[in-house]
């Protein structure tokens, strides 16, 4: 493990905490108790605008990653400013994740996010345009996720196909055995089924931890395979 805690914290008599994101629930959870890491890889799952997204962000920027995507060899290439979330976070840290914190040249990582995916591999030398996109998310992970290091990826499933999310967790598997430490965002139920994993299912309820069975998008995956035409009427009027 490199990281085992991250929390933030505004002042306690700031107006910033009416806002955003500190009105987000799952943003609320983490400045009252954090949100501790116990295995390798933590999957954190939610529905679009639960917040997730904006939790992996600022945990990559905390950790010094460019908030635009990128390994550590790229610090705010994007002229992008941090968030007001990633200038607060803070973390408790494993003995090799200290020594990283407290050195730049020892920081070893990954930003992955899908929106600005393509810019990104461009920028750490993929050539994407020479490969599909799904080609060129699976390049970055057999040449980038390779040394010890916090690997942050927001929804890489969005540009794979089934079997590239199956060779995604070979990846993620090998690079935990060689001491890596993965936190992704997802929808997937694909990549939530990876043995060992944590889950955090993130929503109004804040943040808690699930087993895989009891996610809601595996339930509704689930009945939509065995029943498509059961939620196909709600929306084929």
């Amino acid at each position: 493990m490199i990281i085992e805690r991250a929390y933030a914290h505004i002042d306690a008599d700031s107006r910033e905490e009416e806002g955003w994101p500190w009105s987000v629930p799952c943003v609320r959870g983490l400045l009252a108790d954090g949100i501790r890491f116990t295995a390798p890889v933590t999957f954190l799952v939610g529905e679009n605008g639960s917040g997730k997204s904006t939790l992996v962000e600022a945990l990559a920027e905390g950790f010094g990653l460019d908030s635009y995507g990128g390994s550590h060899d790229w610090r705010y290439a994007s002229h992008r400013p941090k968030s007001a979330l990633g200038e607060r976070i803070r973390f408790d840290a494993a003995s090799r994740g200290r020594r990283m914190l407290g050195s730049w040249a020892a920081r070893k990582g990954f930003f992955l996010r899908a929106e600005t995916a393509l810019d990104t591999l461009h920028r750490e030398g993929f050539a994407p345009h020479a490969v599909s996109h799904g080609e060129g998310f699976l390049a970055a992970f057999r040449g980038k996720f390779l040394q010890p290091g916090l690997y942050v990826m927001d929804e890489p499933e969005a540009a794979l196909s089934f079997t590239s999310c199956l060779e995604l967790l070979g990846h993620m598997n090998e690079l935990v055995k060689n001491g890596g430490q993965v936190i992704c965002a997802t929808h997937s139920p694909l990549l939530t089924a990876l043995p060992g994993a944590e889950i955090v299912e993130v929503g109004e309820h804040g943040m808690r931890r699930v087993g895989w069975g009891e996610l809601e998008l595996v339930d509704h995956w689930r009945r939509y395979l065995a029943d498509p035409q059961s939620y196909l009427r709600h929306v084929l009027d």
